[in-house]
């Protein structure tokens, strides 16, 4: 199940303790089926994975409009 944590626009995001736009973002070739939390769109998002603090992460992240973006984590 993928949880929303947080919505930011281009360039000013904070997920897992830091700017999450300073970092690399790598596709992992997975989807994430979410559901906007405000409207309640539904969209397939990709999963991407980061490395922060040397520790590998994972996240799904897209546009919800023009700018701003969704991040979710998956609650296994």
């Amino acid at each position: 199940m993928w949880v929303f944590q947080t919505s930011a626009t281009d360039g000013e995001g904070r997920l897992f303790d830091v700017d999450i736009f300073r970092y690399e973002w790598v596709n992992t070739g997975r989807k994430a089926r979410i559901h906007d939390p405000r409207y309640g769109s539904k969209y397939e998002f990709p999963v991407y994975k980061v490395v922060v603090d040397g520790k590998a992460r994972e996240f799904a992240a897209g546009e919800f409009s023009n700018g701003v973006y969704g991040f979710y984590i998956e609650r296994k």
